[in-house]
């Protein structure tokens, strides 16, 4: 097999999740159907605590960071497969796929981050309730987001940028509906030691570090909160952690699904199905756990389509 470098690379193919071409307009209504969803659920989430005075708090502060980040991560994803299925290309720049990839980093590292932080404020909120709004003042909410937002990109530009030496095969296929990667990495034939490393450093960094963070929280709130005497006052403190709960397990189990599927399946089909999960299905549905399970922002988005249906 023929080697070049990176510099003459025009093209690579995202194979996508199937080969089969009656799939393909299947695939395309039902990506488009989770783009729309995902993008206009969390628009609302967002339009949501802007609009109501009672939701300015560092909860749904971090939370509507998070529908951001949703935001961002299925644009980097979605719209350039749903390109690809509509003209029938595979193609995609080189420059392109490393944008891709980079983006995708990013984005993924900031969720982890940003679910970390909301941790941190329950455990907060919970364990010193009394001292709250000054250890969560805005000074340090912000400091937050920027330190989440610094150390993501510089992250994924680092590893992205990292992919400029390598050397790459003459079949650039990728069998997966995104650059991802660990896939690009997969089909360079230079040494790629040193990027397995980095990524190896980056997912302990920002998988790793971050859920430990959120485990440790959560054990603090769980000893808290079985201090409370009575049954009513343990359901209110726990209730105000069930969405993010819910949407850690959803984002963290999906990513482990993942890691377990590309290691006892020699598929790559498989796993890029799998990791559809996390990278597609958590998006769009992270605006449905925060509004069905939370009262307050079911009234806040009642509010919101009651002026837009008003207009």
């Amino acid at each position: 097999m023929g080697f070049i470098n990176q510099t003459s690379v025009s093209d690579f193919l995202l194979l996508g999740l199937s080969s089969d071409p009656k799939l393909q307009p299947v695939m395309f209504g039902i990506f488009l159907f989770i783009y729309l969803v995902t993008v206009i659920g969390n628009m609302f989430i967002i339009l949501a605590i802007k609009s109501d005075s009672h939701l300015h708090t560092p909860m749904y502060f971090f939370i509507s960071n998070l529908s951001l980040t949703d935001i961002c991560t299925s644009s980097t994803t979605i719209p350039k497969m749903l390109v690809n299925i509509q003209e029938q290309n595979l193609s995609i720049t080189f420059a392109g796929c490393l944008t891709q990839a980079c983006f995708a980093m990013l984005f993924l590292s900031l969720e982890c981050c940003l679910l970390a932080a909301m941790a941190y404020d329950r455990y907060v909120a919970i364990c010193y309730p009394l001292r709250y709004t000054v250890i969560m003042n805005w000074y340090l909410c912000r400091l937050i987001i920027l330190f989440s937002l610094l150390s993501s990109t510089v992250n994924a530009l680092l590893l992205s940028l990292m992919m400029l030496w390598l050397s790459f095969c003459k079949t650039l296929e990728i069998p997966h509906f995104f650059c991802e990667i660990t896939h690009i990495i997969k089909i360079a034939c230079s040494d790629t030691s040193i990027n397995i490393i980095m990524i190896y450093i980056a997912g302990l960094t920002f998988g790793g570090i971050t859920f430990s963070g959120i485990v440790f929280s959560y054990i603090e709130i769980v000893s808290t909160v079985l201090k409370i005497p009575s049954v009513q006052g343990r359901y209110k403190a726990f209730s105000t952690c069930g969405s993010h709960l819910s949407v850690i397990s959803l984002f963290y189990g999906t990513g482990l699904s993942v890691c377990i599927s590309s290691s006892v399946t020699d598929s790559p089909r498989k796993t890029a199905l799998a990791s559809v999960m996390y990278t597609v299905v958590t998006q769009m549905m992270n605006p449905f756990i925060y509004s069905l399970r939370n009262k307050d922002m079911k009234d806040a988005l009642k509010k919101v389509i009651g002026i837009m249906t008003s207009l």
